[in-house]
């Protein structure tokens, strides 16, 4: 019998078995994969992670290479707790920030350093979040760093630390139901891939094993009709069982299941379910350089502000924009100015793309697009639309707009003029979502009337009210680090109430 269970093995609850293992309790960790897909849906990020910081000072902690050559000509500016609020504020439609995200906010300096503090280090994201300006380094969008490693460092970092401190993991374990006594949850039915089963009993349980985003038939009840046809950006392993099972013990449903984070992505990447590539591969699919030039749909028309904020405000929304257009597909068309700006996804070996040297001949290149001369004049409008007179500038919102277009670009809006130029076929990718379960300051998962289901405890992607109609980038491995912290806290409190 262990003192705490805690069902997945991504970084929110890893982080809750690290935290309850700090505690004194004895952890076993349960994962439905087997070891080469463990990790779930953190092993395909990139390993970013948003928190407030003041200062280059405040980093240094963190770092995996504090002697990098590149930091006295770096200029990482701050990330404010009003800022951090703010970014989310914008997001929320007029609700005010929620107590999960005020959580988010205040906690996530101290988290990082506590995961720090547990050798999970990190190193600034040069390549995807500065750009060279006057000799300096210069950062944007309020996200420096991210996990050395990326998505699969942190993971390995995060389970060297657990099993380093006494914890144990076990794969192919699959939750098959929480067990009930009394009213209490006091373990898990798990089953293996052969369907044998075993009842494991516990004190208390964490539920960190992700939303339910990889079951076409939840996509489809809770976010709309559209979504049975997205990519599945990350672990095929999210299918929402976690929530099922918080249901059927009397948790509350909470937050925003009609939303989601989702990605443009490439539209011939394969399906979750063709995991044949590395997991660090996977997260080249990902296609969000769209601020650089603009996207057309399949009637040869724009249908979002591509420089309406920097990518890391408006990715996560416009992956559900790309789904929503007509047979779920765009094209992503840049020219030669802008090639050397692209970030290394678009010029990975499995990219795909078409080329030409003059712009009729790219359109003409465009398949699923059928009137092509509706496209051509949506990029000569955009062209003569361009304000000239401003300056382009990738390391601020540099105001370069469009003048007179009923849909505007408002910011790094270069003409398409200058061959050869690149299209790249997108659709939109899914990768997690936003409605869970509530959960009060300790962790423990709430019921309708507010009060707590005795033993059961939740975090990561199975938390609701952390956002709603989308988020700063780097907010998700922050909100599972914090509240995967959280809920190991008082899993392992709880065992001693016991």
């Amino acid at each position: 019998m262990a003192d705490v269970i805690v069902v997945g093995s991504g970084n929110a609850a890893l982080c809750a078995a690290i935290a309850a293992r700090e505690a004194g309790a004895e952890v076993l960790v349960i994962e439905k994969a087997k070891e080469d897909l463990a990790g779930g849906n953190s092993k395909y990020t990139a390993g970013a992670m948003r928190f407030a910081y003041n200062s280059n000072e405040e980093l240094m902690p963190l770092l995996s290479d504090p002697e990098d050559p590149r930091l006295p000509d770096t200029e990482f500016g701050s990330y404010t707790v009003e800022k951090f609020a703010t970014d989310l504020l914008g997001f929320n439609d007029g609700r005010p920030l929620s107590s999960e995200q005020n959580a988010l906010i205040n906690k996530s300096y101290e988290t990082m350093l506590w995961l720090a503090g547990h050798g999970v280090t990190f190193e600034p994201i040069y390549e995807r979040q500065s750009f060279e300006k006057d000799g300096k380094h210069v950062f944007w969008g309020g996200l420096a760093l991210a996990a050395d490693g990326e998505g699969v460092g942190l993971v390995e970092a995060e389970l060297d630390a657990l099993l380093n401190m006494g914890g144990t993991i076990r794969y192919d374990c699959a939750m098959k139901r929480l067990v009930v006594v009394d009213g209490v949850v006091t373990g898990v039915e798990v089953e293996d891939a052969e369907d044998n089963s075993e009842v494991l009993t516990a004190k208390a349980v964490v539920l960190g094993c992700g939303g339910f985003e990889s079951s076409a038939e939840l996509r489809k009840k809770y976010i709309g009709e559209n979504w049975d046809k997205a990519k599945v950006r990350g672990t095929p392993n999210n299918t929402g069982d976690g929530i099922e099972q918080a249901f059927a013990v009397g948790a509350k449903p909470h937050g925003f299941y009609g939303g989601c984070h989702a990605t443009p992505m490439d539209l011939h990447m394969k399906d979750f379910g063709n995991l044949d590539i590395p997991h660090f591969e996977r997260k080249n699919y990902r296609k969000i350089c769209y601020f650089l030039g603009i996207m057309v749909n399949a009637k040869g028309e724009r249908f979002v502000d591509e420089g309406r904020d920097f990518r890391n405000y408006t990715y996560a929304q416009f992956g559900r924009a790309v789904l929503e257009q007509p047979d779920h597909f765009a094209w992503q068309i840049f020219d030669s100015k802008v090639d050397h700006l692209l970030y290394g996804e678009y010029r990975f070996h499995d990219a795909h793309f078409v080329k030409a040297d003059t712009l009729d001949d790219l359109i003409d290149k465009l398949d699923g697009i059928d009137d092509k001369a509706a496209a051509k004049q949506t990029i000569t409008d955009y062209n003569q639309a361009v304000d000239q007179s401003v300056e382009f500038d990738p390391t601020i919102k540099d105001g370069l707009g469009t003048i007179g277009l009923p849909l505007p670009k408002s910011n790094w809006a270069q003409k398409i003029d200058a061959g050869p130029f690149k299209a790249y076929p997108v659709t939109g990718g899914i990768t997690f979502t936003y409605g869970g379960v509530e959960v009060d300051e300790t962790g423990a998962v709430l019921r309708d009337d507010g009060s707590a289901v005795p033993g059961l405890y939740a975090c990561g992607e199975m938390i609701g009210g952390v956002f709603f109609n989308g988020y700063p980038g780097g907010s998700g491995l922050t909100s599972g680090a914090v509240f995967g912290k959280r809920a190991g806290e008082g899993a392992a409190g709880n065992r001693l109430n016991d």
